[in-house]
């Protein structure tokens, strides 16, 4: 039970210290906007979505499993964060604003979560068959 009161105490002093420093910005109503636009998108937009697509994927009978769903997730995670810079319009007036290759690291970051899910779920699948044969 103590662990909660100190659990607690640390997620209010964090949350007093994002007041501290949202109060602290010339213009906190902006960043105030912009957190309140970002419960609207989820809520409005990427849930529902989320809800849909697993709704689909139960409908076509398909059983994802907790390592399939987590890659998922995270991918999905990611990809909503990276949309900013993957949507940036060509040519921008600044080039050090975004200068990285941005769609080919988006790639190469999908690439990593679907092999470490691939190698996860193989090993599992492995060590499996070695228990059921002893």
């Amino acid at each position: 039970m103590g662990f909660r009161y100190v659990l607690g105490g640390f997620g209010a002093a964090c949350a007093a210290w994002g007041g501290w420093l949202l109060f602290s910005q010339p213009e906190p109503w902006r960043i105030a906007v912009w957190l309140g636009g970002a419960v609207v998108v989820h809520d409005g937009l990427v849930a529902p979505l989320v809800m849909a697509l697993a709704v689909l994927v139960a409908l076509a009978g398909l059983r994802l499993r907790g390592a399939v769903r987590a890659a998922l997730t995270v991918a999905g995670s990611l990809t909503v964060i990276a949309l900013p810079p993957l949507l940036r319009p060509a040519g921008v007036a600044n080039p050090t604003v975004l200068p990285l290759d941005y769609p080919r690291n988006w790639l190469l970051a999908m690439a990593a979560i679907a092999l470490l899910t691939v190698a996860h779920v193989g090993a599992r699948a492995a060590v499996r068959r070695v228990r059921r044969r002893h």
